[in-house]
């Protein structure tokens, strides 16, 4: 591997960090399944914008080198008769160009296929781009924020650590930087636990749809609870982890991913371990990390199929 002598391991040292090893349980968690009163007609879609091609070695630990897991690059409209929302924009119309902006490493290592942008999904199902009421980022890194740049009218909701985060350009960031269009809108939580989090925003008011900070991949991840008329559960965890084994064998990240795209671990160890809990607790929730194909499988799509398109 190229990896372990840019960074001064011995090959032997670096693949033992990608073993198998799973985090200790955390205590069970004792909270109460959090009330919730979903409007009729909600409903959530998904649109799914394209694949990053990647083995599950590289998406949790222990995962196999040989096993193709393709990450899913998605956004998620939720319906909701107070304004429709979508969770990240995925790929957008403009990601081939907008690839360039990305560190040299980074593009070496990252292979991508793009399929119909969410925007042009919204459109092709005859709902107007503005008619969202707001993008609602679990976190700004470049698979979640290409396209972005096609809501130029939406305004987009961040916190405000990640806000900053943005603005400095930081790794993984490029893309969300250079959308200097984007009506970036920060928002805050309340001093109000949910689910064991300190706080929380509850968007309509409802329980429909919570956001909880979630820090440790980037200073502003979050995770966003919905809930929906048929009393189904989700949990859109974004990048806390890559793949559904990070929650259901309690894996982390192979150290060398976590060393390039976690700003800090311990937070990050610290909110996965919390939603592992719930996880344990509450297995009806269903648990969504950004890309893993295999989360959205019972979520309708928008369209009947994505479009895909070659590079």
């Amino acid at each position: 591997m190229i990896a372990a002598l840019v960074i001064g391991l011995p090959l032997g040292l670096l693949l033992r960090t990608f073993s198998a090893a799973p985090l200790p349980a955390p205590p069970p968690t004792t909270e109460p399944l959090p009330q919730a009163k979903p409007p009729p007609g909600m409903a959530i879609y998904a649109l799914p914008t394209g694949v990053a091609h990647r083995s599950a070695a590289f998406a949790y630990r222990g995962g196999s080198f040989f096993e193709r897991q393709d990450a899913a690059i998605t956004a998620v409209l939720i319906e909701h008769p107070r304004g429709d929302l979508l969770i990240d924009a995925g790929f957008g119309r403009h990601i081939d160009q907008q690839f360039e902006l990305l560190p040299r490493a980074l593009r070496m290592i990252t292979t991508y296929e793009r399929f119909t942008p969410a925007a042009d999904q919204l459109e092709a199902a005859g709902r107007p781009r503005e008619s969202l009421r707001a993008i609602l980022m679990t976190h700004g890194h470049w698979d979640h924020a290409s396209g972005v740049t096609d809501f130029p009218e939406t305004p987009v909701w961040v916190t405000a650590d990640e806000r900053r985060y943005i603005a400095d350009d930081a790794y993984g960031m490029e893309i969300a930087h250079a959308a200097t269009g984007a009506r970036w809108e920060v928002y805050g939580f309340d001093d109000k636990p949910y689910f064991g989090f300190p706080r929380s925003r509850d968007v309509y008011g409802d329980g429909a749809i919570v956001v909880v900070p979630a820090p440790g991949h980037t200073p502003g991840s979050v995770i966003i609870f919905v809930t929906l008329p048929t009393g189904k559960r989700y949990a859109f965890v974004g990048d806390l982890v890559w793949q559904l084994e990070g929650i259901t064998e309690r894996e982390e990240r192979p150290w060398l991913m976590r060393r390039f795209v976690d700003v800090d671990q311990e937070r990050l160890r610290r909110s996965l371990l919390s939603m592992i809990a719930i996880h344990e607790r509450y297995p009806e929730i269903a648990i969504v990390p950004a890309h893993d194909r295999r989360a959205y499988a019972d979520i309708p799509r928008l369209l009947p199929e994505p479009a895909e398109q070659p590079r």
